[in-house]
């Protein structure tokens, strides 16, 4: 063998040898995936209605999960249930379990307090409080005994600039949340979950009160959260789950009727049901 082919052969080897090592690293970053939650076979009752029925779903990690479904098919009571907030109807009755980070959030060691300060909460409409603006995203630090203002300064300045607002607001951090746009508060509120250092952030309908400027900045901001937070939202806005989320849910009178990559939700869906929603023949 000539020496410019014994030369050619070791540049294929040393390229094929490459492609082999970015394919191993490719498959060990799936395999190192982690779920952040689990729900398995959870069942959920308001009295005698039978809200939620054998939900079976995974979240992982620095992704964005969508939740799909008609009005009334149980998405926001299941997010509600990821951080125990809708044990604040009475009439409640569970089955079933969700691990968050390998412990059921129903273990009596595992407080309601300590679960939503790891996983943090925005709601359909913006709810600032009637206070300042740096008082607004103080307020959960506050709570967990921060005094030093030095310190609250520095949070409050992160989470701003967390929540892509920093610019906006940083020469009227005394000004009432009020006066803001909503758009503008509800990237306030965002600030306010950010302060606690969540790990996961759950967000039901979080723009559907927003016009569209202010929900192409929440998309954005979303993108932008996922590198370092784990979302799970839910959305009417099937265009909004096919532009942000990374995996899709779609619920159905109180299951889950498929659950998978969010290209093959909307592309090439495995369930007629699935399919007549997302192309709008009903919802």
């Amino acid at each position: 063998m000539t020496s410019s082919k014994v030369k050619e052969e070791k540049n294929m080897n040393t390229v094929y040898d490459t492609a082999v090592q970015d394919r191993t690293e490719e498959n060990r970053t799936i395999e190192q995936t982690q779920a952040v939650f689990q729900a398995k076979d959870f069942n959920l009752w308001y009295g005698n209605n039978h809200a939620l029925q054998n939900i079976n779903l995974d979240f992982n990690e620095n992704e964005i999960s969508a939740i799909i479904g008609p009005s009334g098919c149980g998405k926001s009571t299941f997010i509600k249930s990821l951080n125990r907030m809708v044990e604040l109807v009475p009439i409640v009755r569970t089955e079933g379990d969700i691990v968050y980070r390998d412990q059921s959030i129903f273990d009596k060691s595992y407080t309601v307090e300590d679960l939503r300060t790891k996983v943090g909460m925005v709601f359909q409409k913006p709810n600032p409080f009637p206070k300042s603006i740096y008082d607004n995203v103080a307020y959960g630090a506050r709570v967990h005994g921060v005094r030093n203002k030095k310190v609250l300064d520095q949070v409050v300045e992160k989470s701003l600039k967390g929540a892509a607002i920093w610019d906006e607001v940083k020469d009227r951090l005394n000004d009432n949340a009020y006066g803001l746009s909503g758009g503008q508060q509800q990237r306030i509120c965002i600030a306010r979950a950010l302060a606690i250092e969540p790990d996961v952030i759950l967000m039901d309908e979080p723009t559907s009160a927003l016009d569209p400027i202010s929900t192409t900045k929440i998309e954005d901001l979303m993108h932008e959260l996922k590198k370092d937070y784990s979302i799970v939202i839910v959305t009417h806005n099937m265009q909004q789950a096919a532009r942000i989320s990374d995996r899709t849910a779609f619920f159905y009178q109180g299951y889950v009727v498929e659950y998978d990559k969010t290209n093959v939700i909307f592309d090439k869906p495995k369930d007629q049901r699935t399919e007549d929603y997302v192309s709008g023949r009903f919802g």
